[in-house]
């Protein structure tokens, strides 16, 4: 495959549309973030690494956490999860109280935020708050063979500060008895993994061991059973974007998770893990710019799980 000709591709792609779509403002400290910002890195089975852009400056992952303590919960509590939180799209905005209320308690899927808020709920009830954190931390930095991920202090501040939707959605799900920790605990935790920041370039190489059937290919470890991590692909590939997750399918057409920071994830499986950042969302909370650079390099790849 001819990489600096894709490469050179998406820069063509990107370059008359950068700075496009709104920060997300409703957070502070991302409201801050230079909309023009841009950056890509994929990471190859082999090891292969391709980065353009501002691949290696950090950024707040946000909801891109929930694909990885999604794996840890499954991990810890397996298949009992799926009895708190569904599988199917919500169709709605990641904020959304209506349809959680018409569900009596129930999300439709830990991608959403009181899906991952009930995944992390899970995690807290068996090693703390606390530990949730440090194990997602120490997860992440062996995944991305880096230790200098952590989280960034300001953007939890500000999660926290900004966070009652939040917390209406967890304690609207305790009424219902799904919420087995206390709602503060919980969303300790859920602020402080969706705060954590990375580069394009680290988080392509952590989520690696979802392109290979649950094992990271460079380490050799199984990170998830098969059957888990072909249940998080199809989770990312029917809920990783919201209500844009739909158009999102049809144009690019792999598993993928974005984030309110400007990144999103997607998983070429048998292939690799690619990461793009650039803060301007489109009205889902999406990146726009992010999104146009995915296409290109599905369209130059080949890649598309569809194909």
């Amino acid at each position: 495959m001819d990489w600096p000709s894709i490469i050179s591709d998406i820069e063509h792609a990107v370059e008359p549309v950068r700075g496009q779509g709104t920060v997300a403002n409703y957070i502070p400290a991302l409201a801050a973030v230079d909309p023009n910002k841009f950056g890509l890195a994929v990471v190859l089975g082999d090891g292969q690494t391709f980065c353009i852009g501002d691949s290696e400056e950090t950024f707040s992952i946000q909801s891109i956490s929930k694909v990885f303590t999604l794996s840890m919960a499954l991990r810890v509590v397996g298949d009992a999860l799926w009895q708190r939180v569904g599988k199917e799209p919500s169709g709605s905005p990641f904020n959304s109280i209506v349809q959680l209320e018409a569900e009596r308690g129930i999300p439709r899927n830990p991608l959403i935020n009181a899906g991952a808020i009930v995944v992390t709920d899970h995690l807290v009830e068996q090693i703390g708050s606390p530990q949730t954190v440090t194990d997602l931390l120490d997860r992440l930095r062996t995944l991305a063979e880096d230790d200098s991920i952590n989280i960034d202090e300001s953007v939890a501040k500000s999660e926290s500060l900004a966070g009652e939707r939040n917390r209406a959605l967890a304690s609207f799900m305790k009424s219902y008895g799904n919420l087995n920790c206390s709602v503060e605990d919980t969303l300790s935790a859920y602020f402080a993994h969706c705060s954590i920041a990375m580069s394009c370039h680290q988080l392509a190489r952590a989520a690696l061991f979802l392109a290979f059937d649950g094992c990271d290919p460079l380490s050799g470890q199984q990170m998830v059973s098969n059957e888990a991590c072909r249940r998080i692909n199809a989770v990312m590939m029917s809920c990783g974007h919201y209500d844009n997750s739909g158009d999102f399918t049809y144009r690019i057409g792999l598993p993928g998770k974005s984030g309110v920071g400007g990144g999103i994830l997607v998983i070429a499986p048998g292939h690799g893990a690619a990461t793009v950042w650039s803060p301007g969302l489109n009205s889902a909370g999406t990146s726009a710019v992010g999104s146009v650079a995915l296409e290109t390099l599905v369209k130059a790849t080949g890649w598309s799980v569809f194909v």
